[in-house]
This record gives C-alpha cells, structure tokens and sequence, in this order.
C-alpha cells in the first residue's frame, strides 16, 4: 500500500457534559486490558458525499454517542475501593479519531478476508508515540481512523480497550455509531453496569476451571494496575510465525457435519461443532504436541442469557465467557468424529449459572487469566454480524481484524455468496502445511 497520509487527527468528547462516575470492572474485564484492532471497508459513497463529508459527519456522530457511551470517553484508573484493581472513571477526556487519505485503490489490496501487513497502514495513527510507557489514565480507551483510497472506497478502523467491550457489545457499537450517522436514534441503550458479575462474598469454587491458568511468578498479574503497559500479554511465549488462510468450502463443512453423524451417537451437529472439532484435532497434530499431552481448545460462549438473572438488554462489557474442550493428543488421534464434536458440545454444555458464577470466584482467588498451556482460541468472527451495518456513506462490506496474534484461530466468513469459511491462523509453514491436510482428510 502506498503512503497514508494523515488529513487531521482530534480528540472527540461528548457534545454535552455527562455526570462524573466511575465504573467497576469485573474479572472478566479485568484478564482483557488490551487493544483489539479491526477494520471494516465500503465501496465509494453512492450519494457522491465528498470525504470531508464522510470524516465529519463520522465526528458529528461520535460527539453524540459518546453522551450515551459516556465510559468510552473515559480513563482507567486504581479503583476506589481496591487499588489493586482498575475501573473506568467517567471523566470526559474523550477518544482519538483520525482522518487519513491514500492514492491506493481498495482492488490492490488483494483479499480483504483476513489480517495482513497491508492492514496495518489503516490503524497508522492511532497509536501514541511512547505509548508503551504512559500511564492507563493518560490512554484513550478508543481510537477510530477512517481513510479514503484512491478510488474513493472508505476504511473505518477501530483500535479499543478489549477490558470496555466484547465482540458482543463491539458489534452494538457499530450499530449505534452507523445509526448516529444516518441521522437516526439509538438502536440499542448501552448498559455498562457489570455488578451482574461480581464476585461472590466470601468465593464458591464449585467447580473445577480448566480454562484458566494461574499467573506464573514471571508474568504480570493482569489484574495489577501496578504496571504501565497495556499489551495483550496472553500467549507471549509463542514465537511470530506467518499468517496463514485456508479455505472451506460448503461441501467440505457438510462432509465434516455428516461425518460427526454417521455412527449415530451425536443427535445433531453445527458448523460451528464441526468445523471446531477438525480445527483442534489438526492444530494439536500439526504442532507436534506429544501423544501424552493435554490439548486444550478455547472458545467463547456468551454468558448474558445464561446467568440468573439475564445480564440486561445493551449490557455493554464483557459476557463472553471462555468454554473449553480438552483431551490428550492420542485421544485427537484415535477416537472418533463424534467423540471430538461431542467434547466440543460439552464446552457449551457446561454452562450454568453456577459454572459461570464458580469461574468468576476463581478467578478473584486466584487472578488466573485463559489457559495458555498447550492450548490455543477458536474465534468465531464470521457470527458478529456486522455485515448488517449501513452508514451514512454506505453499507458495510468487509471486516476483518487487523493482526492475528499468536495462539489465536479466526473463523471468518467466506467469499459472499459462497457459504463456505475461511481459517486464518498463525504457524510456521512446515506445520500448516500438516494442518490444511489433516482438515481436508
């Protein structure tokens, strides 16, 4: 991609004042005090709006939301009540959004279906310079830049503090900010209240957590605010490797579906159970994970409608709670289809209000974070949605994230119209070449 080229950068706050409050920050957010980076492309405005128009009608919006989604604006900072956690103090300072333009047309990009390096240029200014080292409270929770290409094509990156929102309230989000643009009202009141999740007085562990791993002496407790950074520290051992896509198409998915049926043991099977299943039994194989070894799968199962009582329509913070499936290596290798779909079903299967509620106490005795040994995440993106949305300038056409980083797996969607879906994950070449064969035998 040629040069992007910075047209302004501003701080937005809300367009009127907003009452002073600060908001707690339970140990689902806490594990997630990271920036997750995305970026969703349009084709050229159909309504001829220049891009003066687009950027600052993108403000205009923003101003508004930003009263209902007062948190966004804010900082994090010690808690009040413990300081060895962080809430969000709803202070006004705003978020940082940036204009930028390119002499690159969208078409020489390539593929817009999955993380790359081209990508990078679209999240270009929304980074501070010395970031790594400035205090949580000096961070803006959220960062937008939106850039024109040469054709005329828009791309509108986010770059946000995962601990503020997950993929679930991410997507509400876009809904509202598309909405704001149009001119319309909000489609979904955000409700940032997460007492809903507080740990229990004194903790119940009831039951065991193989999805969590207890903080080594050598990493941070992502529960401390004692530290400046605020990196992803998950899966820091694995080295970089090369980002990887494989194609699945619709027979394939209904090959593997069938399959996990055929001996009669599993009364049903999704796409989701099946392609989740020949994923893990790959990955583990191709990694060269020894026969005796525990493989643990990770997946996000959302939690809102599973505790008691429901977490409120709008809840805007973190609900997606990490379900696993966990077996050695030999078992991958010998058992059948169905016993692997069927250990992926029991990952969802699981929940209750009282596994949710045992995980959050585990948590708070043990400030653990997702399991991280011989174990990667399964993210579904394909059932964000976020095709749904239409902005001032245009309906959505493409979202993907930015960077794939080390020990995650992406599902995304496949080309339109297709039906099939697409993998990206991280291995060197020699192991996803084993990879694509064991998914496709």
């Amino acid at each position: 991609m040629e040069g992007v080229k910075l047209v302004e950068k501003v701080v937005i706050v809300p367009e009127m004042p907003t009452n002073r409050r600060r908001i707690f920050l339970s140990n689902l957010d806490l594990p997630l005090v990271a920036y997750q980076e995305s970026v969703s492309f349009y084709d050229p405005p159909e309504n001829k709006i220049s891009f003066s128009e687009s950027y600052n009608t993108l403000y205009r919006a923003l101003r508004s939301l930003l009263v209902p989604y007062d948190f966004f604006a804010g900082r994090l900072v010690p808690a009040l009540e413990d300081n060895s956690r962080l809430e969000i103090d709803c202070n006004g300072a705003g978020i940082v959004v940036a204009a930028a333009r390119t002499d690159t047309r969208l078409s020489q990009l390539g593929g817009l279906f999955a993380p790359k390096p081209d990508l990078k240029h679209l999240v270009a200014f929304l980074r501070e310079e010395g970031e790594d080292e400035m205090e949580f409270k000096d961070k803006p929770l959220l960062y937008i830049q939106l850039t024109q290409f040469g054709c005329g094509s828009l791309a509108l990156a986010s770059r946000y503090n995962h601990c503020v929102l997950d993929g679930a309230a991410a997507r509400d989000f876009e809904k509202n900010l598309a909405a704001f643009t149009r001119g319309d009202d909000l489609v979904i009141v955000p409700n940032p209240d997460r007492t809903i999740f507080k740990a229990r007085n004194p903790p119940r562990i009831s039951h065991p957590h193989h999805e969590y791993s207890r903080p080594s002496e050598i990493r941070e407790n992502l529960f401390s605010v004692g530290g400046k950074r605020c990196t992803n520290v998950m899966h820091s051992r694995i080295p970089h490797n090369t980002t990887h896509l494989i194609h699945i198409p619709p027979q394939r998915i209904a090959s593997l579906k069938m399959a996990a049926l055929k001996d009669g043991k599993l009364k049903k099977c999704t796409t989701f159970h099946a392609i989740a299943a020949k994923v893990w039994k790959a990955r583990s194989i191709a990694t060269k994970i020894h026969d005796e070894v525990c493989s643990t799968m990770l997946f996000p199962v959302d939690v809102r409608r599973i505790v008691v009582p429901p977490v409120p329509i709008g809840f805007a913070g973190n609900a997606l709670v990490p379900g696993f499936a966990r077996a050695s290596v030999r078992e991958l290798k010998d058992k059948e289809d169905s016993y692997i779909v069927r250990k992926v079903q029991e990952g969802v299967e699981r929940f209750d209000d009282e596994y949710v509620r045992s995980g959050i106490d585990w948590l708070e005795v043990h400030r653990g974070r997702p399991c991280n040994e011989n174990s990667f995440s399964l993210v579904a993106w394909f059932r964000l949605g976020l095709e749904e949305d239409v902005f001032s300038w245009g309906k959505l056409k493409y979202a993907t994230p930015v960077v794939l980083k080390p020990g995650l797996v992406f599902l995304l969607p496949g080309l339109e119209g297709d039906g099939g879906l697409n993998i990206c994950l991280d291995l060197p070449d020699d192991q996803v070449d084993e990879f694509h064969r064991l998914l496709m035998e």
